[in-house]
Formats: structure tokens, C-alpha cells, sequence
């Protein structure tokens, strides 16, 4: 029988704002796709990103123009949705076809994937969006009690910035993300202040293409690549400058593709973060089948927004992340 996709656009409120260097968000833009079969619906939900030329608009027509070649293709669907471009739009068709799967063969997606347990409870860090470092230091305290916590900046009074986030949660371990926005002159100001004030990860300070000036760097702590990282043809671009890389599904193009990743990564010896986009706990779950083989959680998408998905079990309060298969990838 046929496998019909339904395509729709969603929005979710942010709690509050969201804000990073390239802007800030009080609501995300999501793309779900249902692939119907049988009496069986497969779910996927991707986050078009704009620094990587997506929109809903372009997302969803991908998925419109490129489901129709690959559902023909019967067994070998999913091979041919590996020729698609990674992005979004793959993760959101690859995830949906991985959830009808597991449905129609009424077993999960952690078994048809041979892992030997399902994703238990995880603990993800938790994200102080960009602020004045009033504001900033206010929210970090907020989040004290977590084990990590990321600390957004912008290129800005960014060691102001951080410093009030460690006075105000002193015991957390700080994750910086720049995303792409200080200079090289700024990431040698800074680089060797940073781990008085407990920050352990600097992620993506330079741009993406000069990751070249990192080369040789000796750095006090993990060097992370995000917009320098998407999937497996990456690792060659930032090989010798970064030795940690953050793994997102919408990123590479997939769950399938995101695992492979994750086998690369430890093949070279590299540091692994799991991330995500902000999202719902659609996104999220598939993103868990990850969480095992990381050093760094950062899947807090979810618990961003104002409300989740029906069934979602996640404590945010907590920070921790509890699977819900009625969501997705369950049997």
C-alpha cells in the first residue's frame, strides 16, 4: 500500500524570549510531517534555519517535491531519501519514515535499531540566552542547580557576561557558545580567562570558514564545532581545529545520518555534544537515541517553549529529559 505525507507548518511559543547572537525568538517555526500507511502514521518535525538558507516555505517544498520519488522506491525508501541534501527537510521525512516503522512492525525504534535498552531519563544543560549581564547573572540563578549550564554571548561584554553567570551558579560547569560572533583578536583576549570563571566547552567562536585560525591553537578547554559541523563530509573541514562536534539532526539531515556521526566522532577520538534547535518534544526524542554516547547534553529545545506536546513527561524544573514513546518511536 501507498504512503501518503502530509506536510504542515506549526507554531510554538518561546517562554519569555530566546536570544542569540544572530537575533532573538518568542515563537518557533516548525515543519511536521505524517507519513500515513496502513492505519499507521509516522511522525518527523524539523526547525528551518534560516544561517542555512531554509525557510518553511523551502522546507516544505522539499519535502512535497521529494516524497513522491522516494515512496516509490518501496523497501529501498530510505536510501533514496539519503540522496536528498541534509537539512531540515531530510531530518523531518527521515524521522517520520524511522517513528511509521517502528509502528508498522510494533517494535520501537531503539530495538530496530539493535541498541540493547531503551534512552533512559537524561539529563540535559540548560541555556541563559544573551542579556545585559544583570539580566544574565538573574537567569543563571534561576538555573543554579544544574549540573551545565550554556551561556550564550554575542561578541559583546561577553566576559562580563560570563563571569556573572559563574558568580551566580558557581558550582555548574559553563558551556560558551559564541555562534560565529567574536573575532580573532577577541578569541586570544579571552580564550585563557575563561576557565577561571568554570567554562569547560567554548563552541563555535569564529565564524564558520575561518576555522583555519584555530589550527595548532593550544587551548585550555574543548574547542566545539556547530555551524562548522553538519554531518560526515564535515569532519574533513574542521579536522585539526576543533576536537569536539555538536551533532544536530536537522543539521545532518536525520537520525540515520546523525548515528553515523555520532560512530565517526568516536572513530576520531572527537569530543561529542548532542544539540538541537528550539522545538517541540517531536524533535527531541528521536535527538535521545543520541544522548547515551555524548559527553555534553543540549536538548533543552523543548523545555524552552511555552508548552509541549501532548504527552510529552519531560521536568524542566529539573532539567530532565524523560522519554515519552507516545510521542515518537514507540511500537
Amino acid at each position: 500500500m501507498s504512503t501518503r505525507a502530509v506536510v504542515r507548518a506549526e507554531s510554538w511559543p518561546v517562554r519569555g524570549e530566546f536570544r542569540i547572537a544572530r537575533g532573538a525568538r518568542r515563537a518557533v517555526e516548525v515543519v511536521v510531517v505524517e507519513l500515513h500507511q496502513d492505519g499507521m502514521v509516522g511522525r518527523g518535525e524539523c526547525m528551518p534555519y534560516a544561517r542555512y538558507g531554509e525557510s518553511i516555505d523551502s522546507v516544505r517544498y522539499q519535502i512535497e517535491t521529494a516524497w513522491p520519488k522516494i515512496e516509490i522506491e518501496g523497501p529501498d525508501r530510505r536510501l533514496r531519501l539519503q540522496r536528498m541534501k541534509p537539512g531540515a527537510a531530510r531530518n523531518a521525512l527521515d524521522c517520520a519514515l524511522w517513528d511509521l516503522d517502528a509502528k508498522l512492525r510494533a517494535e520501537p525504534v531503539w530495538s530496530l535499531l539493535r541498541f540493547p535498552s531503551p534512552p533512559g531519563v537524561i539529563r540535559t544543560m540548560r541555556t541563559v540566552s544573551v542579556a545585559a549581564p544583570d539580566e544574565m547573572h538573574e537567569a543563571a540563578a534561576r538555573l543554579a542547580g544544574n549540573a551545565v549550564l550554556k551561556v550564550k554571548v554575542d561578541g559583546g561584554t561577553d566576559l562580563e557576561r560570563i563571569a556573572a553567570v559563574h558568580e551566580a551558579a558557581p558550582r555548574a560547569q559553563l558551556v560558551v557558545d559564541a555562534n560565529e560572533s567574536w573575532s580573532a583578536s577577541q578569541l586570544e583576549r579571552w580564550l585563557e580567562e575563561l576557565p577561571r570563571y568554570g567554562v569547560t566547552v567554548l563552541e563555535q567562536p569564529l565564524a564558520a570558514g575561518s576555522d583555519q585560525a584555530l589550527t595548532g591553537l593550544q587551548s585550555p578547554l574543548h574547542l566545539c564545532a556547530d555551524e562548522s559541523f553538519h554531518h560526515r563530509k564535515s569532519f574533513c573541514d574542521i579536522e585539526g581545529c576543533y576536537d569536539m562536534v555538536n551533532v544536530k539532526l536537522d543539521k545532518a539531515g536525520g537520525l540515520t545520518e546523525a548515528l553515523r556521526c555520532v560512530e565517526e566522532a568516536r572513530r576520531r577520538g572527537l569530543a561529542l555534544m548532542v544539540g538541537c534547535m528550539v522545538s517541540t518534544s517531536l524533535a527531541i526524542e528521536p535527538a535521545l537515541l543520541l544522548a547515551g554516547s555524548a559527553d555534553f547534553v543540549d536538548l533543552d529545545g523543548s523545555l524552552l517553549l511555552e508548552a509541549d506536546r501532548e504527552g510529552a513527561r519531560h521536568n524542566a524544573e529539573a532539567g530532565m529529559l524523560v522519554p515519552s514513546p507516545t510521542i515518537w518511536g514507540g511500537s
